[in-house]
């Protein structure tokens, strides 16, 4: 039981769940009928999100693992549970999982376009966890755009197209998700100062690295009002949107207040919720 417990650790479950999601929400933006027609593609589309995004955790952790015996040593491979070879075989099954699964979603929208970007996303993954995690503020970019690319890829895995207001979702997410990963390196910086990664945290110190993160989850917060002014959202857009800016500029305020690591923990643990309530605003917002 606890090898099984092990990797679902692993695999951060709950990640996973927000990234085959955000492939939902991208459906759903293009304004077709997918959530009520086309199950077949935002099953595969589901699918593809949460195995590439699982597969990517587990070999994360992998690389990790030297790092995580100082900074996560509670983590399954560091503390035993889960052996490195383990991960990195399971990590090869959920990515051809995922694979097949955009390879299906092709099939249905006749067009290769969903396994290119899956196949895209994934690559973007493997730089960032081989080359780009130790490069900081590039290696936050690397990130933040695999977590943006679900959107675009829920755009064309029912309607073979991108709209605008998907990839206006997909900045936002794209600038608020940079500040967590900046807010990480806080909290992680006494390992990845002895492992030489470059995060913002390690090179210029926690207090401007908290200024940053903050300037990134205002960015996004500033955004928010644009899908509604443009009218591409109905009013349910509102008060979704309205507590995930909210918890963003609580967010930001409480870091520059104390960017103990500690702290900067339960901000980068408390921004996924506002993240929940983003993707709920977005939902909302085209189904009302």
């Amino acid at each position: 039981m606890s090898k099984l417990l092990g990797f679902l650790r692993l695999i951060r479950p709950v990640n996973g769940l927000m990234m085959g999601f955000a492939v939902i929400v991208g459906a759903a933006l293009t304004g077709s009928k997918a959530l009520t027609t086309l199950w077949q593609n935002l099953a595969y589309g589901f699918l593809t999100g949460f195995m590439l995004n699982s597969a990517s955790m587990a070999i994360n952790d992998y690389y990790d693992r030297e790092i995580d015996a100082v900074n996560e040593p509670s983590r399954p491979i560091p503390s035993g549970v889960v052996k490195p070879k383990e991960a990195l075989s399971f990590a090869c099954i959920l990515t051809v999982i995922g694979l097949v699964a955009s390879a299906a979603n092709s099939y249905y929208v006749a067009s290769v376009y969903c396994l290119m970007i899956a196949v895209i996303a994934w690559a973007v993954l493997m730089v960032y966890i081989t080359i780009g995690k130790r490069t900081g503020l590039p290696g936050n970019f690397l990130v933040s755009t695999c977590v943006s690319i679900p959107f675009i890829y829920g755009s064309y895995a029912v309607a073979n197209r991108v709209e605008t207001n998907v990839f206006l979702f997909a900045i936002m997410v794209f600038l608020s998700n940079t500040g967590r990963e900046i807010t990480k390196g806080i909290v992680d910086v006494q390992g990845d100062r002895l492992q030489n990664v470059e995060t913002l945290a390690v090179r210029f110190g926690e207090k401007p690295a908290a200024i940053a993160a903050s300037l990134f989850f205002l960015s996004a917060v500033s955004l928010s009002p644009l899908p509604w002014l443009m009218r591409i959202v109905s009013s349910w857009f509102v008060p979704f949107v309205a507590v995930t800016d909210l918890g963003l500029a609580a967010s930001s305020i409480l870091l520059l207040r104390d960017y103990s690591r500690e702290n900067a923990r339960r901000v980068k643990n408390s921004v996924l919720l506002w993240f929940i309530f983003g993707l709920l605003a977005f939902v909302f917002g085209t189904l009302g």
